[in-house]
């Protein structure tokens, strides 16, 4: 079982973290900010991570550090569940629409962590998440899996199904470049390690 199991507790947040890559969409999700909930467990249900994230944070600033420390702590407990990378297909992309919205998410599992985002968010808020934080979270999460990410909007008015097909873009991708391939003999690189 490929599991990354990571806590991180600051001034400003405790996270716990548990990421079952080989799972079957299951989630149990508590941050405090309710569409960060609902993007979270859309990303477990279209991977089929099993995923437990359990977050307390200065909610009573503003969801900025809560929202970026899970991404944090996320990208860590993958990059603890794949371990040495031996065998994963390393590469994925995917495409999800959302009524008027189409997203398209590409990921290399690389070693070199790069995050390049396109979209355009018409609204500041949604509930209690500012937008601006999605970019702050896939940032933080691309960087602390070591992985490049590009996400970009092919169409879309709705800052919700943006947003929302993005995160379930970016699942999609993640599980085809986490899948395990028996004809990769250890890591799929001409170098032979990924950094």
């Amino acid at each position: 079982m490929r599991l990354g199991k990571i806590t991180r507790v600051t001034k400003e947040t405790n996270i716990q973290v548990e990421l079952i890559v080989d799972g079957k969409g299951l989630s149990r999700i508590s941050t405090g900010v309710g569409f960060f909930d609902h993007m979270l467990t859309a990303f477990a249900k279209h991977g089929f991570f099993d995923l437990k994230v359990d977050a307390e944070g200065d909610l009573e600033v503003d969801a900025h550090h809560t929202v970026e420390d899970v991404g944090i702590v996320l990208g860590q407990a993958l990059a603890e569940a794949l371990g040495d990378k031996t065998a994963i297909t390393r590469f994925g992309t995917a495409l999800v629409p959302m009524d008027e919205a189409l997203m398209m998410a590409s990921i290399d599992i690389s070693g070199r962590p790069y995050l390049a985002l396109d979209w355009d968010l018409p609204n500041e808020m949604l509930g209690t998440f500012p937008t601006v934080l999605g970019e702050e979270f896939f940032r933080a999460f691309a960087f602390n899996a070591g992985m490049t990410l590009h996400i970009r909007q092919l169409a879309g008015r709705n800052a919700h199904h943006i947003l929302e097909a993005a995160f379930k873009a970016v699942a999609r991708a993640l599980a085809l470049a986490c899948a395990v391939d028996d004809r990769i003999e250890g890591i799929l690189s001409t170098k032979g390690f990924l950094a």
